[in-house]
């Protein structure tokens, strides 16, 4: 009681007790004596951080702004957030791939292909094979395996090479080797025999050549003149010429009443494929064939114009021969022993119906000449005797395959060339593997530079095309469920230079696409111009003479490779797009430089076709095959790494009615009566269907774009705070917490499924988050650890869910998701499961190779040949049915 409260008591100053609150204030002391200095670097702080913050966002505004939507791949990237390097896209991506090609290089890897015999299965091809491998090993950045990954076609080696494609992570490669029936030659002649039957001409079949084509010199007689899978055997008959041995030649000889019946045709190169001109002989009941290559073929650069012959000029070799497959290309390409399915080592082979019966010889000028002589001194008419003896027997082949997995895992473009040549080859095709090359070594500095593109590339060096395609459609019919349900596109480059003047096809849906490259890409020769300009390019070798025939085929030619109003034609068949636009239905291009009338004379499939040719007449410092290299590049990146496919529904339903258009103006020439009515109508309602699905490809984009442009912002925000905040503990000597890369990681999948499940594909089998986007980004090294250690803890289904971005995103990339399905499967909806009549290998009711053409295309293949060929009005209305029923059904599909 007595004791006094402690505020009462007086005791010194010095001793006063501190209040409670004022105990709480004690402890923010620092902030009540900083120092001026520290002030300033706090101002200095703020004023980076603002500004940094402002100027970056700037920067990625502009960025998003200037590629177009190119960029989703960083978007979906570590780099984009937390790494070190600066992950290329878009523009900067395909400026620094342009950076790559060069003649140097192109020149040595032609020298490399192109010096040496490699006919498809044998030593020279397979290593060529293992060369390709090598060279995607490297450029891939694949480690050397101990065994060379070679796979037998149906192993379980093999398919799960290929069907797993979609669960790579990392690049790969491998050599399918398939086992086509073909055939080698063993020996040959053509004789003119007297009345006794003995020859009193022996012809000099094999190629003749000096050192003053070195390797011509070397090789000429490598590979012996004959047709690949020509019938072996002999015949004795009086001799007919023929022509071009096209149809309407045939026929010509048939109304002057000339017996084909047991006679030796005689034709010439040109107008047609080969095969079909032995076929016209053989349907005609001619005993054999012999096709010859014409210097009135050669435009202006003959020796009648003063051009001397090579090596000693740009003129023809007379003793040059074509050689070459005399397969029916427009009954089915491919091992002719297993037509729509592949040929394994132990497959069960059927007899070929798309290979001659009767036997056939290519043969030169020079030869040519004294037999045509003999038709002239009709007096004479002596006997003709062929000697075609041949080995048919299975014969390995080898296919080498790249693939640079992408982020988008179903939906993967195709880049193919050929390898295999009939000798050497350093046009058909070195040229185009030369320039594939080239696009390989551009992927290869890309991949260094951290780029991954959006969907998945897998690159194929096919083999025996030569032959008939044989590669690429014994692997199309291999996985033609796999293509089906995956690939969105296929480039295709056979052989890049053999003239002065660029052509380019491609189904009409990629018409645009393969234009607007050429136009980016400047011309090889002439400054300010570009490589589209090179369509109207000609040749500089002018003459006095020139073949009025010969003239006339090849501007006919000439107009229907570029009747399509944008310029780039229609595919029909003869390289190894083939499969995948008449067989599976998949968007394709093609293209590379070609010879006009007034270009050094290409010698195709001869051993003149060499490399002093290419360097000194082909392509004189080799940069036609680099403008090639470049514009195949643009196109591979912009449909690897564009949001929505580059595919063009609108134009090719517009083609349509075109098609239609010529198809009714050939009807009004018969007198077959045809209502095409509802198919118009069909094509119209078409029309306006992908009209609204333009407007939603557009939609989709921007939406997606949008919502992408706000997270990376949001992102950047995020980043910069935590930096900030760094540094303000670092000024007051505190520690900075290590970064929580999972508060920053980019979400792990995209996948809108079991993001950590396997991707299942077989034969047949649909993914089974169809109308999803299975995506599995990169996340970073931080994120990736984050990730592991969550994994390990049984809590990645729980991430997975915390850090997507959010539901708008998912619904915007299924909207684009969707957008991509029904382009990818539009060039799907002309397909038709029985065929074209008489050859129903081929599927396409929209284009193939006419019945009678092998390489040009007609279009609406089955309706037009029941007019041109069949005039049958009831076979007519059938196809007419058939063609409305695939476009209304395809008007449905692409509904939106």
């Amino acid at each position: 009681m007595d004791e006094k409260p402690v505020f009462l008591t007086k005791v010194p100053a010095n001793e006063i007790p501190v209040p409670a609150t004022t105990l709480r204030r004690a402890q923010r002391g620092p902030w009540l004596t900083i120092r001026i200095e520290t002030l300033v670097k706090l101002a200095l702080l703020a004023y980076l951080l603002v500004f940094t913050h402002r100027y970056t966002l700037d920067k990625v505004e502009k960025e998003l702004e200037v590629h177009e939507g190119r960029w989703i791949s960083r978007v979906f990237s570590d780099s984009w957030a937390w790494s070190p390097r600066k992950v290329l896209y878009g523009k900067k991506a395909e400026k620094v791939f342009l950076t790559v090609p060069n003649a140097e290089s192109a020149i040595k890897a032609s020298r490399q292909y192109a010096t040496k015999p490699h006919m498809a299965g044998t030593s020279g091809d397979f290593e060529t094979a293992k060369d390709f491998l090598k060279l995607l090993q490297t450029e891939f950045r694949i480690k050397t395996p101990s065994t060379l990954p070679l796979f037998s076609a149906g192993t379980p080696e093999s398919r799960n090479a290929t069907l797993n494609i979609p669960s790579l992570k990392e690049p790969s490669v491998w050599i399918d080797t398939y086992y086509p029936v073909m055939n080698t030659p063993l020996e040959h002649s053509l004789e003119i025999l007297d009345e006794d039957g003995k020859a009193v001409w022996t012809a000099e079949l094999e190629e003749v050549a000096d050192q003053t084509d070195p390797e011509a010199g070397k090789y000429y007689d490598a590979v012996t003149t004959w047709h690949g899978l020509s019938r072996g055997g002999s015949a004795k008959g009086k001799l007919v010429y023929a022509n071009y041995g096209r149809k309407e030649d045939y026929d010509a000889l048939i109304e002057q009443g000339v017996d084909l019946n047991g006679s030796i045709v005689l034709t010439r190169y040109g107008g047609i494929f080969r095969g079909l001109k032995v076929k016209g002989a053989q349907d005609r009941g001619a005993a054999a064939c012999l096709i010859y290559s014409d210097p009135r073929d050669d435009g202006t650069v003959t020796v009648e114009n003063g051009y001397a012959p090579y090596p000693y000029g740009p003129a023809r070799n007379p003793k040059s021969v074509q050689r070459g497959s005399t397969q029916f290309l427009s009954i089915y390409p491919g091992d002719p022993t297993t037509p729509g399915y592949p040929s394994y080592e132990n497959s069960t082979r059927t007899n070929g119906t798309n290979i001659p019966s009767i036997p056939s010889l290519p043969i030169s000028w020079a030869n040519a000449q004294v037999l045509l002589k003999e038709i002239k001194e009709s007096g004479k008419n002596r006997t003709i005797s062929v000697v075609n003896n041949v080995d048919d027997k299975v014969i390995p082949i080898w296919n080498v395959m790249g693939v640079i997995p992408g982020h988008i895992k179903d939906e993967i473009v195709i880049v193919g060339n050929h390898r295999d040549a009939w000798v050497m080859g350093a046009t058909d095709p070195s040229s185009g593997t030369v320039s594939v090359h080239e696009v390989i070594r551009g992927l290869g500095l890309l991949l260094r530079h951290g780029w991954t593109p959006l969907r998945t590339l897998v690159i194929a060096s096919w083999d025996a095309e030569e032959y008939g395609l044989i590669g690429s459609t014994e692997w199309g019919e291999d996985f033609a469920d796999w293509i089906d349900d995956h690939v969105v596109a296929y480039l295709n480059l056979d052989s890049s230079v053999s003239g002065s003047r660029f052509r380019a096809s491609a189904t009409p849906s990629l018409a645009h696409f393969v234009r607007a490259a050429a136009e980016e890409v400047p011309h090889p020769t002439k400054a300010g111009k570009t490589l589209w300009d090179a369509t109207k390019d000609n040749g500089v070798l002018n003459g006095e003479h020139i073949d009025a025939e010969a003239l006339a085929v090849y501007e006919e030619m000439e107009m229907n490779a570029a009747a399509e109003s944008t310029g780039v034609g229609v595919l029909g068949s003869g390289s190894d797009y083939t499969v995948f636009v008449q067989r599976t239905g998949v968007a394709s291009a093609n293209g590379g430089f070609g010879s006009t009338l007034q270009d050094p004379v290409y010698h195709y499939h001869s051993v003149f076709d060499s490399q002093r040719w290419q360097e000194i007449y082909g392509d004189p410092g080799f940069h036609r095959h680099v403008a090639i290299a470049k514009h195949l590049g643009l196109q591979t990146l912009r449909l690897t790494d564009s949001i929505i496919l580059p595919i063009n529904t609108t134009h090719h339903a517009f083609e349509l009615e075109k098609y239609l258009d010529k198809v009714e103006s050939i009807a009004s020439t018969t007198s077959l009566d045809v209502d095409f009515s509802g198919l118009r109508n069909a094509i119209q309602s078409l029309q306006k269907t992908s009209l609204r699905l333009d407007t939603e490809k557009d939609t989709a984009e921007k939406k997606l774009r949008k919502l992408l442009h706000k997270f990376a912002r949001r992102h950047f925000i995020r980043r910069q705070i935590h930096r900030a905040l760094c540094k303000l503990r670092k000024l007051f000597g505190k520690e900075c917490p290590s970064h929580d890369a999972s508060s920053l990681a980019a979400p792990v999948s995209v996948g809108y499924g079991a993001a950590d499940k396997p991707f299942e594909c077989s034969r047949g089998r649909k993914h089974a988050n169809q109308g999803m986007l299975p995506v599995t980004p990169r996340i970073g090294h931080a994120g990736a650890k984050v990730h592991e250690q969550r994994q390990r803890a049984g809590e990645t289904e729980a991430f997975d869910k915390r850090r997507f971005p959010s539901k708008k995103f998912k619904k915007a990339v299924k909207r684009v998701r969707d957008v991509n399905q029904k382009l990818k499967a539009f060039e799907r909806g002309f397909i038709h499961e029985d065929g074209i009549k008489d050859r129903e290998w081929y599927r396409n009711l929209d284009v193939a190779p006419g019945k009678w053409l092998g390489y040009g295309a007609t279009t609406f293949p089955a309706l037009t040949e029941a007019f041109t060929i069949e005039k049958n009005a009831t076979l007519a209305e059938y196809e007419a049915k058939r063609l409305q029923d695939l476009v209304e059904n395809l008007n449905d599909a692409l509904k939106v």
